[in-house]
């Protein structure tokens, strides 16, 4: 049975000072010698509270790694990545799955609702594995927002893609946790359900005070963004301020360039600039 109170988020003043999710030489490299791959090379970038991320890049490009070890999901080969103040990548399992658990929250593609269970018990399951009460105020308030409220005694098989995908994103936020991670969250759905999400998922920013980072190939789901971080090689390769789709496609347009332009050092990854299309 839930507790009487929810727990504590371990949150402190410096982790409210600090930004919600960020980077320092963050590297992974899978495999070793000959085989080894650098997915993520040596990442160094910030995601400020209370705003929409989108990373974008080509595929095998690491937007999807980089998303997993600022989540805590996979280890990282070397660099830190932090949640607000909190160091996560030199905490143990347990430390590390506690901080999931209470301070982060996923939607994906797939949806991932148990199937026996309403929509309403799928919302609150993770306060249910936590031994948490839920706050009923915040319950209603993410029911109202997400358009749930005649959907509550439905199971995920009498819910369009749609519906399913917003009774998930109720869920990764019903612990308020301090950043939602969606990876691709509009892949299974058609156009119109696709923006209703986003929409969604831009309301719970602006609204509900929530801070998302999403992974996605989409540049019309990436527009609905605050922002837009570009990777190219497992490098930073751009960043898009007030993202439009005509930018974003300008800004991956400029991630084909073969050759990097003249006076671009060795091996480094050029960098888009947006204001004009190219790069640099």
């Amino acid at each position: 049975m839930p507790t009487t109170a929810p727990l504590p988020h371990d949150r402190s003043a410096a982790d409210d000072a600090a930004p919600a999710s960020r980077a320092r030489a963050l590297t992974k490299v899978y495999g070793s010698g000959a085989a080894a791959v650098r997915a993520l090379d040596a990442v160094d970038v910030d995601f400020a509270t209370g705003a929409f991320t989108a990373i974008m890049g080509p595929s095998g490009s690491g937007k999807s790694t980089l998303m997993h070890l600022l989540a805590g999901l996979d280890d990282a080969t070397s660099g830190t990545a932090h949640l607000g103040a909190t160091e996560i990548t030199s905490l143990g399992d347990d430390a590390l799955t506690r901080l999931r658990r209470d301070r982060v929250g996923f939607v994906f593609q797939s949806f991932n609702l148990l199937p026996m269970l309403t929509a309403e018990q799928n919302v609150l399951l993770p306060l249910d594995l936590a031994g948490r009460a839920p706050d009923r105020a915040w319950f209603d308030t993410l029911v109202t927002t997400l358009g749930l409220q005649a959907r509550l005694t439905h199971r995920p098989s009498e819910l369009s893609g749609g519906q399913q995908q917003r009774v998930a994103i109720a869920r990764a936020l019903i612990a308020q946790p301090d950043v939602v991670f969606a990876d691709e969250p509009t892949g299974n759905l058609d156009s119109r359900s696709g923006a209703e999400v986003l929409s969604f998922l831009r309301r719970s920013v602006r609204e509900l005070g929530r801070t998302i980072i999403m992974v996605t190939h989409d540049p019309t789901a990436a527009a609905y963004a605050d922002r837009v971080v570009l990777l190219a090689d497992g490098r930073i390769a751009g960043d898009i301020a007030d993202p439009t789709p005509e930018s974003v496609l300008a800004g991956l347009e400029g991630l084909r360039v073969l050759e990097a332009p003249a006076g671009t050092p060795t091996g480094a990854t050029p960098v888009v600039d947006v204001t004009s299309g190219g790069v640099r």
